[in-house]
């Protein structure tokens, strides 16, 4: 059995084309382990009033956009456990990835020019440069 982290978000096209890369894996969907994991990125905001990202991980939902996703793999017999974690997206993806032994990470991401990695960063740049396993992505 193969164990897949699937980080997932807010991004419905990124999250399907993710599933895609899952769905085209070769053997039987039953013999997959699929971790969704959802990362609310930290924050706080301070000013006339204070805000914490503390507040939107309580409040925010698993992601709708993976709900349907996570239904179609568990209909074609793949085990989906559903995971939310609040911190920095590509550490998290890491920790998660290292705490559950995940045999590879499928991911998607945009496509951004270097110097837009460089002044904004890439979650996904920075996974596949660190990740212990291997990382399948899928980019715009």
């Amino acid at each position: 059995m193969s164990r897949i982290l699937l980080p997932v978000g807010l991004d419905e096209q990124r999250t399907e084309r993710a599933a895609e890369v899952l769905s085209s894996l070769p053997g039987d969907p039953a013999d997959l382990e699929v971790v969704a994991l959802d990362v609310v990125r930290e924050f706080d905001v301070t000013g006339e009033g204070e805000f914490s990202s503390d507040e939107v991980f309580e409040k925010r939902e698993f992601p709708e956009s993976a709900e349907a996703i996570i239904a179609d793999l568990e209909a074609e017999g793949t085990t989906v456990e559903k995971r939310r974690e609040h911190g920095d997206p590509a550490e998290t993806i890491l920790e998660v990835a290292d705490e559950i032994d995940a045999d590879f990470i499928v991911m998607s991401g945009r496509e951004r020019s270097p110097t837009g990695k460089a002044l904004f960063g890439s979650v996904m740049q920075s996974v596949l440069l660190s990740a212990d396993c291997p990382v399948v992505s899928a980019i715009d």
